[in-house]
């Protein structure tokens, strides 16, 4: 499983940082950055939270 982020529509809320913040960090222009985006499949209910969290619609998981 993967995650990614549409950076055109991130508006650098957090809450995905809030959520995993071993996974992902607003940097100061508000972008976020993914580390190591391929996630194991232990980690799926945290990055489906930060997708369904995310205000901006921004993120998402893919197989």
């Amino acid at each position: 499983m993967k995650v990614e982020v549409d950076l055109a529509k991130c508006t650098g809320h957090g809450i995905c940082e809030s959520i995993a913040e071993d996974v992902f960090e607003v940097q100061d222009d508000g972008t976020v950055v993914i580390h190591d985006a391929e996630r194991p499949e232990s980690d799926r209910d945290r990055m489906q939270q930060a997708v369904t969290q995310c205000p901006a619609a921004a993120l998402k998981l893919t197989d």
